[in-house]
């Protein structure tokens, strides 16, 4: 019965917050999506921006075209052009296509919290009562490959290594970032002295992942390929640490931004390896995921408000204590005010009478960093505390 009680309360608080998301959007939608509402009003999507963009509306298979492809991996990619088929045509097709996808998203954040239920007993009802999670629910597809991630760690942290390696591989064919949990992955089957563990748990996830990008990549190369061409070629964008720095003029790539980014994360791989190889527990999965995606954020060219979803059931899943709880709400605050920031920036662009000025959006971006990086420096130094109390109490008994 107790079972029972709490799931109903996890489904009625993620439906809750599914609503309170919509809700937000809800000016957007009876607009139908006209600019620069989009922007001033902070309920912009890409669920009805790409439905007509990447010529969904006509159900066109979204790896036809070299040059309109959609953005994302083949499972995000299937999700958007099946959307599509059962989409109503007419003048409210656009508002149909966003109910049926927004329906799938309150699902899928009701099933991330009943995992989370199960990984994190005691913090779970963060997830659907953050307001960051709240306010970006609708943006993009992202709870896709979220849901999934979540899943693989749960699977992780039950020891089931098939079932968890094929479901990251699973994530990894919807949105990339998953496959920077390999890091964590391999190291804790390192510091457990199971190489031949680490090598299996990578060949089944990558091998997931590659044999569902396989297809694609043989009868629609180029539509397939224009997602990683984009990502090659983008500059510094949106919310990253390189556009703020850029915007403020203490940065200037001049063609060298991947390597750039890709050297800052690689620095905080070898950050992130020196710290965990000097715990003295081998730390799980739940508590380090969070730790190397916020690497990956901050070193990435672009920050989407949306990427809160990656981040949050993560340092859910990290968090330890009420310090924690306190430092998580600081976090939250800044990804709340950023949300803001970023659609406000772009309201100047869009025919806007008002908006946020460059500076003041740069600095904000910078905010929301360095939160993160706090985030990231109370969640480790709480995770070495418990081990410096063993150390003191045994050189005292010695």
């Amino acid at each position: 019965m107790k079972l029972k009680f709490a799931t109903k309360s996890i489904i009625l608080l993620a439906l809750a917050a599914s609503l309170l998301s919509f809700a937000k959007f809800d000016h957007c939608y009876k607009t139908n999506w006209a600019s620069p509402d989009v922007y001033v009003h902070a309920c912009y999507s890409d669920l009805p921006a790409l439905f007509g963009g990447r010529d969904l509306i006509h159900h066109t298979w979204p790896y036809s075209s070299s040059v309109n492809a959609v953005e994302y991996p083949p499972l995000t990619g299937v999700v958007m052009w099946a959307t599509s088929l059962v989409t109503p045509d007419g003048k409210n097709t656009y508002r149909y296509y966003f109910l049926i996808n927004a329906l799938l998203l309150g699902f899928l954040l009701i099933g991330t919290s009943l995992i989370m239920a199960r990984l994190k007993p005691d913090f779970w009802y963060l997830l659907p009562i953050s307001p960051a999670v709240i306010l970006s629910l609708y943006i993009n597809w992202d709870m896709w490959a979220v849901i999934a991630t979540v899943a693989s760690i749960y699977w992780f942290e039950k020891k089931n290594y098939t079932n968890s390696a094929i479901v990251l591989g699973i994530s990894i064919a919807t949105k990339i970032f998953p496959i920077v949990l390999l890091v964590p992955i391999v190291l804790i089957f390192i510091r457990r002295n199971q190489i031949q563990r680490a090598i299996k748990f990578s060949v089944i996830s990558l091998g997931t992942g590659l044999l569902i990008n396989l297809p694609f990549m043989l009868l629609n190369h180029a539509g397939w390929w224009r997602f990683f061409k984009l990502n090659g070629e983008r500059g510094s964008d949106f919310g990253s640490l390189w556009y703020a720095l850029q915007l403020l003029g203490f940065f200037h790539p001049n063609g060298n931004l991947n390597s750039i980014s890709l050297l800052t994360f690689l620095v905080g791989i070898a950050a992130f390896a020196v710290y965990f190889f000097g715990l003295a527990r081998t730390p799980t999965l739940a508590t380090s995921a969070f730790t190397i995606v916020a690497i990956f954020t901050i070193a990435s060219k672009v920050y989407s408000p949306q990427y809160v979803l990656w981040l949050t059931p993560l340092a859910i899943l990290a968090m330890r204590g009420i310090q924690d709880r306190k430092v998580f709400w600081i976090w939250q605050g800044s990804e709340v005010l950023y949300h803001v920031a970023v659609w406000e920036y772009l309201a100047k662009f869009s025919g806007s009478h008002f908006g946020l000025e460059p500076k003041a959006y740069a600095i904000i971006s910078l905010i929301r960093i360095a939160a993160t990086i706090y985030f990231v420096i109370a969640l480790s130094t709480r995770s070495k505390a418990p081990q410096m109390v063993e150390f003191l109490s045994s050189s005292i008994d010695g």
